[in-house]
């Protein structure tokens, strides 16, 4: 006996105040009903009858109410019924008043307006088409009709004709100007939502460009640094180089020449180191070229090496012998293992361990690089890779975003794979370079020592 309401949201929103003015109308005319009957005309012939007749239409009303509650139309699926049953309805409340000229006949323009903002146009036209037989019963069944009758029946039916139109036409616009508003708010919205995402997409860009900004700066000027630091030791231990040369070539006892010997050996470790710094603050390449990884690994080991919260701490390598070359850019790659392994030193107390584990895995190479320390807290860990995040006093928090940067340009991926208090591992994976070949096996002596690096 009813019609839940339609889900469609431009029409859902239309039949929600519709069903409350179709609901008001309804209780306005059972009550200016009950008012004509019980106050205007309390000695009414036809009184007892007409209250029985209101109280149906009241029975109805609240019923029509109820199911508006539970967002449904009582009766929906048959609006014809609904329109016979008031036709016959007003044309009683008429008949057993005082006939044509009874208050009750504007009941049916109240019965047009509810049947034109609920239903729709051919159900209107029908509605009075219902009305109209109804009134014309009503006139034509008197005993002694006359021309006064006639030409209040021709009246009405006009009138009634044109509410008709009236009401039709004046809903319609308000559906049509109603559907048009709610089709334009939810673009309104679709289109402030679309530029919300840019302006956070282009916030994301921005930051990302001046974190990457920021990091070649430092770079830049840390490569000037460097090199001016090179320059200026590089001549002092040129002298000196030359001096020893110089009284190597004389006679001297064995402990003299042993100790000249010593100094020479050292003052090449000290043009060693200079020279790592150098190669490393250079400006890097961004032609990609076929490498040993783990020629890079230990290239970042090397300068790792000179890190001073290194000493005390136990470097372990697990490489898998016979890998393929990766195609990548060398220098860039180094900084990325030099960033993560000196992560690890950082999140380790002395005498603590990190391990760089190496194996293929059907295309790719996974790179793990592994410490035991305090790991990372729940609540970093999804921040961990956004610029600018640290958890360091002094740390810039740009390690880890662009370290990650360079790996996807590369086609690669870095990931935190497993963190806890026992630990924490990052790790790097990079497409494989099938055509190159295996790596030359690289000998022990080529490899520097555990006991090497953790001495430094």
């Amino acid at each position: 006996m009813n019609e839940p309401l339609r889900t469609n949201p431009l029409a859902f929103h239309w039949e929600l105040a519709a069903e409350a003015i179709t609901v008001r109308i309804r209780w306005f005319g059972v009550c200016m009903g009950y008012i004509l009957v019980d106050v205007l005309q309390p000695q009414m012939h036809n009184r007892p009858i007409l209250n029985g007749i209101l109280a149906l239409g009241a029975a109805f009303s609240l019923l029509d109410t109820i199911w508006s509650y539970r967002r449904q139309v009582f009766m929906g699926r048959w609006p014809l019924l609904v329109s016979l049953m008031e036709a016959l309805f007003i044309g009683l409340l008429c008949h057993f008043d005082s006939g044509l000229e009874s208050p009750f006949r504007f009941f049916y323009f109240l019965s047009l307006l509810v049947c034109a903002i609920r239903h729709s146009k051919s159900v209107t036209y029908l509605t009075f088409t219902f009305h109209a037989i109804s009134l014309t019963v009503l006139t034509f069944s008197r005993d002694n009709p006359n021309s006064e009758h006639f030409i209040s029946w021709t009246m009405m039916l006009v009138i009634l004709g044109w509410v008709t139109w009236a009401c039709t036409s004046l809903i319609g616009l308000l559906k049509d100007a109603g559907n048009k508003t709610m089709k334009l708010n939810e673009e309104l919205g679709r289109n402030q939502e679309q530029l919300e995402e840019r302006i956070r997409q282009r916030t994301q860009d921005l930051q990302e460009s001046q974190a990457l900004l920021v990091q070649n700066e430092k770079q830049a000027a840390f490569g000037l640094l460097a090199a001016g630091i090179a320059h200026e030791v590089g001549n002092p231990l040129a002298a000196i180089s030359s001096l020893v040369q110089v009284l190597n070539r004389r006679p001297a006892d064995d402990y003299t020449r042993e100790r000249l010997q010593m100094v020479d050996d050292q003052l090449r470790r000290i043009q060693g180191t200079l020279r790592e710094l150098v190669d490393f603050s250079r400006p890097t390449s961004k032609e990609s070229s076929v490498c040993d990884l783990h020629e890079i690994v230990d290239a970042a080991l090397n300068i790792a090496k000179y890190y001073k919260r290194n000493k005390g701490k136990h470097i372990q390598r697990n490489f898998e012998q016979g890998l393929p070359r990766v195609r990548v850019m060398r220098d860039q790659l180094v900084q990325v293992f030099l960033n993560l392994i000196l992560n690890s030193m950082d999140a380790t107390e002395e005498g603590g361990t990190v391990r760089i584990s190496t194996a293929r895995k059907d295309q790719f190479v996974e790179i793990d690089i592994f410490d035991d320390g305090h790991g990372i807290s729940p609540q970093n860990r999804e921040k961990i890779f956004d610029p600018y995040f640290t958890t360091k006093a002094t740390g810039t928090g740009l390690g880890l975003f662009v370290c990650r940067n360079i790996i996807e340009q590369l086609g690669g991926s870095l990931k935190l794979s497993d963190t806890s208090p026992a630990g924490t591992t990052f790790t790097v994976t990079i497409a494989l370079d099938e055509t190159s070949g295996p790596a030359v096996p690289r000998t022990q002596e080529n490899i520097p020592s555990a006991a090497e690096v953790g001495s430094c």
